[in-house]
């Protein structure tokens, strides 16, 4: 595996922390204000933003919703790979009464904080 700067691996933690804790506070703190989320599950279940949602509002009701509906929902980190400005991650979705998923997403970070993320499912 690839060393991560530490700032980059800081946030790539947290992120899974964040994350597998449902804590939506501590993940939004990690996003800019005017950031952009693509996922090809956004798509199928909101298909008027063709995937994509801005701004963290929008993060905020779509994660909200995810952590409603799937009150099991964890990620099981299998790689992180980072440079200056990006952090590539690799993990499985684990949700009961669901088949594992596997996950690749790619967190684009300026300033400490992720700018742009999209979401890659196996």
């Amino acid at each position: 595996m690839q060393t991560l700067s530490l700032s980059n691996k800081h946030i790539a933690t947290t992120w899974f922390e964040a994350f597998n804790g449902h804590d939506l506070e501590k993940l939004l703190s990690l996003y800019d204000n005017k950031a952009q989320h693509y996922s090809p599950k956004l798509k199928a279940r909101l298909p008027e933003t063709k995937g994509l949602i801005k701004g963290k509002e929008a993060l905020r009701s779509w994660w909200q919703d995810a952590f409603d509906r799937f009150p099991t929902l964890q990620y099981e980190v299998i790689r992180l790979t980072a440079d200056e400005e990006q952090v590539f991650m690799e993990y499985i979705r684990h949700v009961e009464g669901e088949e594992d998923l596997p996950v690749g997403e790619v967190l684009q970070i300026e300033n400490g904080l992720i700018v742009f993320s999209r979401v890659y499912h196996g």
